[in-house]
């Protein structure tokens, strides 16, 4: 199973789409590894640096309608292959968010106003995010604080998160 703790990006900003997170002219790359040096690469937020700003971070925080635009699988790939498992949102694209849970990964829908929160209260500051597979919470924490919020998730989306993605349970499984 993948790590669900860490150092949180914040990406103020909506509709973020997949060519954002993964320009389209990588997706010949056959490797996820030749993918790591593009993520959001051409992502477009004031004062953002996908060189420096990605740099040990694991878990992303942003707004609605993440992975919007193409389906593919490299958006995802390219995430985890820089160590970002946990992406935390008001929604996600439909087809980005099976791709996050079919590799493993989580894509946690979260209502606006928990974003808001998150936003309001830990943006700026060294925050950490870990999450409690078993009792559905995120234990956010900066240097000065902490939160505990609560999160549903499906119970087969939880499974492929268990097993690493769709491949571990198939393996498991048929």
């Amino acid at each position: 199973m993948k790590n669900f703790k860490g150092k949180v990006l914040f990406l103020d900003r909506s509709d973020i789409n997949t060519d954002e997170i993964i320009p389209a002219k990588y997706l010949t790359e056959i490797t996820k590894e030749a993918l790591k040096p593009y993520l959001l690469e051409d992502l477009s937020l004031p004062g953002f640096d996908n060189t420096d700003d990605i740099k040990g971070k694991t878990v992303v925080i942003t707004r609605e309608n993440f992975g919007c635009g193409s389906s593919r699988e490299h958006a995802p790939w390219a995430l985890e292959v820089n160590g970002i498992n946990v992406v935390l949102a008001e929604n996600f694209a439909r087809i980005f968010r099976q791709n996050m849970y079919n590799c493993g990964m989580f894509a946690i829908d979260l209502p606006k106003e928990k974003i808001d929160f998150l936003f309001d209260n830990y943006s700026g500051e060294d925050t950490t995010i870990e999450i409690d597979l078993e009792k559905d919470l995120i234990l956010v924490s900066s240097p000065n604080k902490s939160d505990v919020i609560e999160f549903k998730v499906g119970e087969f989306d939880k499974t492929l998160v268990k097993e690493g993605g769709w491949i571990g349970y198939a393996d498991k499984n048929y």
